[in-house]
């Protein structure tokens, strides 16, 4: 059986470890002076060395050559993950008492140690206030903000970093070299890349890809890893400039297809991204770039990651707005009071382009769009052949078509809103206030800063329930949306009881709207 390359090129001594030399350097001259501390804690992420300088310590501190197959009986492994229960380390608290067999001291050394029980952190506790003069402790944790405060404060605690990259490549070269692996320089930092900082993460990627016949290529380790190929990332961010929906869908669905998943997808388009936001060739604009950065952090973590990632594209499509609505001229019928020989005359309002007039929403509906005739009026239509008079509006007024037929709710009952919501929905009321509010036609959009905020608005219930809301209040029924923006500031207001529904409008803002169409009766 074959070795494993990442246990064939483990460090033997402290001056072969790599990118730790910031620990190794403190240890080596402790050493040298004889300044041996009774307790060390090792910290970091997975695949730094944690464990090889751990055992490569306990040597150097008994003045032992070590192999990576020596074995001491007076240096002592323990797995915590397996011995974490009060019992293993009862015993372990009545066998440190006794000396070593050979050694000058009794090296413990405990992995994944924040897998202990608490039972069995207070038992080793003791032990590390107290310890006899031949024991040494070497925690090592990739979790050390599991550990008591009270384990951390009596050990030395040294904290293994991420390993540069440049220092992963060179390190892989030299192993690839040894075992007679001919790589390209573009696979091995593809390989390091995705290492993560980890050398035993990196090694044993080029371990896998030293599988394949012939030269490791670019190609063969992106195979190996099952990210796209940067030229479809390319492609695929080139397309979002003028493309349709179909275009995107069709091209996602097809890197589906090949079996690519798509946190693997959004990650290789962050890192186009970021590429070209560096070398200063972004395809896009500012703003969609950031939109897409920010989102595809989302997309491992999401419910559904597939469609979750082709909202996100398409929303880059869009992201300047979608076109404008173009709605049906409003029809108002306005009766004529009774002083008036003419009959009802039929009032088309045309919404000129450069001419607008400002009508506040709540006064939009005092307006009937079909009242009903006053009774013994002489305004009434008498003939059903008689033809309405067109009458046209004034050339200085004109209603925006959009302000006249949608439904805008005044930005006034936002307080309200909260207050209603403060009464009977609280924990709802937490996240909404966080919100910047914008009313518009036939909607309210919130604005959120965290995209956590805006999933939970976004949640078929909570819309309904604010909808619900705005509707008791102001009699209209509106749309809801929920989106994410980083200039997002919430608009602080101090939540009010809500007033009555249907609080009648501002009598002057009746005498206005009267007087724009023609002096008609009020219904």
């Amino acid at each position: 059986m074959g070795q494993a390359l990442y246990r064939k090129y483990r460090s033997k001594s402290l001056s072969e470890i790599i990118g730790q030399e910031h620990i190794t350097s403190t240890l080596e001259q402790a050493l040298k002076t004889g300044r041996i501390s009774h307790a060390y804690l090792f910290t970091g992420p997975r695949g730094t060395g944690k464990t090889s300088v751990a055992r490569i310590l306990a040597h150097e501190i008994n003045n032992l050559p070590y192999t990576d197959d020596s074995a001491h009986m007076d240096i002592i492994e323990i797995d915590a993950a397996s011995n974490r229960r009060i019992d293993e380390i009862r015993e372990l608290r009545e066998k440190v008492f006794v000396a070593p067999t050979s050694a000058k001291y009794k090296v413990y050394i405990i992995d994944e140690v924040h897998m202990l029980t608490k039972e069995a952190f207070n038992a080793l506790l003791k032990t590390l206030e107290e310890p006899p003069a031949h024991v040494v402790f070497i925690l090592a944790t990739t979790d050390s903000h599991k550990l008591p405060a009270t384990i951390v404060s009596r050990t030395q605690r040294f904290m293994f970093r991420p390993v540069e990259r440049s220092k992963v490549i060179e390190h892989l070269k030299v192993i690839a070299k040894g075992e007679g692996i001919t790589v390209s320089n573009e696979a091995l930092e593809l390989l390091a890349e995705h290492g993560e900082g980890s050398f035993r993460d990196s090694i044993s990627l080029l371990d896998q890809a030293a599988n394949k016949d012939g030269k490791l290529e670019l190609s063969d380790a992106q195979q190996l890893l099952g990210i796209p190929a940067p030229s479809a990332i390319t492609a695929l961010l080139a397309g979002l400039s003028g493309a349709t929906v179909a275009h995107v869908v069709n091209q996602l669905t097809s890197l589906y297809d090949q079996g690519y998943q798509p946190s693997a997808i959004a990650k290789q388009i962050s890192s186009e991204l970021r590429l070209q936001v560096v070398q200063n060739k972004l395809q896009l604009p500012v703003d969609t770039v950031m939109r897409l950065l920010s989102d595809c952090i989302d997309v491992p973590s999401s419910y559904d990651p597939e469609r979750y990632l082709e909202i996100t594209l398409l929303r880059a499509i869009s992201i300047d707005g979608p076109a404008p609505i173009q709605r049906a001229t409003p029809v108002v019928v306005v009766p004529i009071p009774d002083s008036a020989p003419a009959p009802a005359a039929v009032i088309t309002v045309t919404a000129e382009p450069d001419v607008e007039v400002p009508v506040k929403p709540s006064t939009l509906g005092v307006v009937p769009m079909a009242p009903k005739p006053a009774k013994n009026s002489d305004a009434q239509v008498r003939k059903s052949d008689e033809q309405p008079i067109s009458i046209a509006a004034p050339e200085s007024v004109a209603v925006t078509p959009t302000e006249a037929a949608g439904n805008t709710v005044d930005e006034s009952l936002w307080p309200q809103i909260l207050g209603s919501l403060k009464q009977k929905y609280n924990t709802l009321y937490g996240v909404v206030r966080m919100a910047e509010p914008t009313f518009s036609d036939n909607k309210l959009q919130l604005a959120f800063t965290f995209a956590f905020h805006q999933k939970r608005i976004n949640d078929a219930k909570n819309k309904k329930i604010i909808a619900d809301i705005i509707e008791d209040l102001s009699g209209q029924s509106i749309q809801i949306e929920a989106i994410y923006s980083k200039e997002a500031i919430p608009k602080t207001v101090t939540a009010i009881a809500p007033t009555a529904k249907g609080t009648p409008a501002n009598p002057d803002d009746i005498a206005a709207v009267n007087n724009i169409f023609g002096g008609g009766e009020m219904i």
